[in-house]
Parts: structure tokens; C-alpha cells; sequence
């Protein structure tokens, strides 16, 4: 298989590995009708396009990502009642518990909204569910 269409599947169980998959998704749209919670399950699953900054950009894939493990979730500044409403992620970091190895995902998105997931445990996988396609638009931030 090319370089270029390799798929990403990761896993992460730490802060550290979260900052890896944070790195993986950072400027990854998708819709907000895009994001279940399934309670029974305690599941959390997005679908996003991500841009692969490992690939040297220029091209994006259709990712999954699932965190287990989920009590709840509180989305703030997020319109719940805009399905078509696209999010961009820049960034997925832990906020651990006074007892390990519970915590708070923090999934942070351009124009200030976030979820915040309580999980019981970090547990969360990302895998590419595409293959990729060309893109004009490089994500670019304010210094």
C-alpha cells in the first residue's frame, strides 16, 4: 500500500497516549449530529474528517473515534439542536480525578466550545474508516 494511503489506527490509555491522538486530530471537522452517546453502552463515538498532518498534509480521511469507559458527557457552548452544525477539534486532553485512574476528557473546539466526558478509565480508539482525498485548505491558526 502507498505511503500516502496508509490507514491510522491507535489506542490510547494514558494521558500521554491522549496527546498523541490529540496531535492525530487536531483541525479534524465533523458534525454535531456526528457525536452519539450511547448511556448503556457508555460509549462516546465521533465521526470526523481528519487531516493527516502525518501524511504530510494535503489530503484528509474519514476517522472514528470511541471513548469507553463514559459516565457522562456535558457539551458547552456546542448547538446540540444544530445537526448540520460543523465543530472543528483542536485539541483532546485529560483532566485526571483525585483517584486514579478516573477523569474528564476535555475535547476542545475552535470558536470555544467543548464535551467534557467523565470517563472511569482513559479508553479510546481512532481509527481511519476511509481512504483519503485530496484537499485544497491547509488548517492554519492565529499566532
Amino acid at each position: 500500500m502507498p505511503e500516502s494511503a496508509k490507514v491510522l489506527r491507535l489506542t490510547a490509555q494514558d494521558a500521554e497516549d491522549l496527546a498523541v491522538l490529540s496531535a492525530a486530530l487536531q483541525d479534524a471537522v465533523g458534525k454535531i449530529g456526528d457525536i452519539r452517546f450511547e448511556a448503556r453502552t457508555r460509549l462516546l463515538t465521533l465521526a470526523l474528517n481528519r487531516y493527516r498532518w502525518e501524511a504530510g498534509g494535503r489530503s484528509r480521511v474519514r476517522t472514528a473515534l470511541q471513548f469507553g469507559s463514559v459516565e457522562a458527557v456535558e457539551a458547552r457552548r456546542l448547538r446540540r439542536d444544530a445537526p448540520d452544525a460543523v465543530v472543528e477539534l483542536l485539541a483532546l486532553t485529560f483532566e485526571p480525578d483525585d483517584e486514579p485512574p478516573g477523569g474528564s476528557l476535555i475535547l476542545s473546539f475552535a470558536g470555544g466550545g467543548d464535551l467534557k466526558v467523565k470517563v472511569e478509565c482513559v479508553d479510546a480508539v481512532l481509527a481511519d474508516v476511509s481512504a483519503p482525498w485530496p484537499t485544497p485548505r491547509t488548517p492554519r491558526h492565529e499566532v
